[in-house]
């Protein structure tokens, strides 16, 4: 399978930090993990993968987007030299979340030849002790790309009006095949994945607005690539304070429908297409105050309610140029 589109950069060249406690030819899975100046929830998330109950040879590369201050590299460098884990650790200097993932899928590929399947969890997310397992498995069974439910975990203050919110909960709630999965805050891609499509890697310009990853999985839905989601292959995310907050909440959904803007833009070629764009932001308009009345009426909530209505707004001011950039990080 192939896809045409344009060539992206290669990443940077990092110093790469390593250790193992098993052959690297061994290696059948490798997880991912990209992080930014989160040094304690990063050992969270590696102590979750070490308390995996699994017999899949796995591995983990860890890198670094903090070249300045690269203090997640230490807590992995201090995993694998204690060998809790096997694996990689490097630092990726361009800022910018899609730089991180595609070092730590391109470095993965590389520095394991023999691994057929690549995951990937945030660094603000843990594992449950069957993921591992549970993710293989669908490969194994034959799905191209699995993904799986990120859950929030929300302290004890937070408001039923974020609880309820959208912004925090997975697209789906049932195993089975899927037509796309959108994050790769919880996902598996079979080698075969990147090794079908011309371009295998996220498009940097997708860098501080995010999304991506679903621009990329776009891109393999239309390879042929299949998805399936696996409910049980569960994944935890804690929710911070600065994420229960009017401004976060919005600003959210006006990237969401900047997010989706930009990928059918990218997919428009033609003048008949473009066209259709703009007719299909213009219906937006009175379709997303229907699903908000709607929302409304099933949440009580006005905060849900606003979520369509900001994804219209959102691709409205993208088709401006007008982008959020909620993923460039400061100094």
């Amino acid at each position: 399978m192939t896809q045409a589109s344009r060539r992206l950069p290669e990443p940077a060249a990092a110093p790469i930090a390593s250790a193992s406690r098993i052959d690297a030819s061994r290696v059948e899975a490798v997880v991912c993990i990209p992080t930014f100046r989160r040094p304690d929830m990063l050992a969270t998330t590696l102590a979750s993968l070490e308390a995996q109950a699994t017999k899949v040879a796995f591995a983990v590369v860890v890198v670094d987007n903090d070249a300045a201050a690269p203090v997640g590299l230490e807590v992995a460098q201090s995993f694998f030299r204690e060998r809790r884990l096997s694996g990689v650790a490097t630092v990726e200097a361009r800022q910018g979340n899609v730089h991180a993932i595609n070092a730590a899928f391109r470095l993965a590929r590389e520095r394991y030849p023999s691994a057929d399947y690549f995951l990937m969890i945030d660094d603000d997310e843990r594992a449950e002790p069957q993921w591992l397992d549970e993710m293989v498995a669908c490969a194994r069974q034959g799905a191209d790309i699995v993904g799986g439910p990120v859950t929030p975990i929300f302290p004890e203050e937070a408001r039923a009006a974020y609880r309820d919110h959208p912004v925090f909960w997975p697209a789906f709630g049932e195993t089975g095949p899927v037509p796309i999965i959108y994050g790769t805050g919880n996902c598996l891609l079979r080698r075969e994945v990147f090794d079908g499509l011309a371009v295998p890697s996220l498009d940097p310009s997708f860098n501080f607005l995010g999304g991506g990853d679903t621009e990329f999985f776009t891109r393999c839905r239309r390879a042929g690539f299949t998805f399936f989601w696996r409910q049980e292959a569960q994944i935890y995310e804690q929710v911070t304070p600065g994420r229960l907050a009017l401004g976060w909440v919005l600003r959210r959904s006006l990237a969401t429908g900047a997010i989706n803007y930009s990928i059918d833009r990218l997919a428009a070629r033609s003048l008949r297409d473009r066209l259709l764009l703009v007719a299909k932001n213009i219906a937006l308009g009175p379709v997303s105050l229907h699903r908000a009345l709607r929302m409304l009426r099933q949440s009580k909530h006005p905060l849900a309610a606003t979520h369509p209505i900001g994804i219209a707004v959102g691709r409205l001011l993208a088709s401006v140029g007008a982008m959020p950039q909620p993923y460039r990080y400061s100094s």
